[in-house]
């Protein structure tokens, strides 16, 4: 996980169209294809997380129910949208630390850290402020994407609100 996360990462951070989607993390066979990659299942079961990777991501997904109803309400501030942002970046470099899946196991977890972290640079205003409730949605997904692909005992998906 370290190596090619802590990659995907640098490049994500330097560049701020890096990581607009999970294309931002195209696999090791691929050779800059634009196509995203679809999450997939372990010969249709989850896949194994670890203890960190839970860890991670409970508290990702604690993040974003802090913060969805008041962006979907039009009523989070730039510095509740900032602080959210770093919070998930501050849980993807514990991932990237500390996280150790097998290599298959890890290749889709790439594509829900891409999006996560392309959610966290919206949502902190790096695609303009419009697009800030757009990132917590993001980030909602790729947390709701783990629950559906990756073995998280008493993971709760996370309830979008309806327009």
């Amino acid at each position: 996980m370290k190596t090619f996360t802590a990659l995907l990462l640098a490049v994500a951070l330097a560049s701020p169209l890096a990581a607009t989607s999970a294309t931002a993390a195209p696999g090791h066979d691929d050779h800059g294809s634009a196509a995203k990659q679809p999450l997939q299942f372990n010969a249709g079961k989850k896949w194994g997380t670890d203890a960190p990777l839970r860890k991670a991501m409970t508290a990702i997904r604690a993040s974003v129910t802090q913060i969805l109803p008041d962006a979907h309400a039009g009523k989070a501030t730039s510095a509740g949208y900032d602080a959210f942002g770093n919070a998930v970046n501050q849980q993807v470099a514990y991932i990237v630390e500390n996280c150790k899946l097998p290599a298959d196991a890890d290749a889709q977890l790439h594509l829900i850290v891409a999006d996560l972290m392309a959610g966290a640079e919206a949502a902190q205003g790096k695609h303009g402020d419009e697009q800030r409730a757009a990132g917590v949605v993001q980030v909602a997904q790729a947390s709701n994407a783990y629950g559906k692909y990756f073995d998280h005992g008493g993971w709760k998906t996370i309830k979008l609100p309806q327009h």
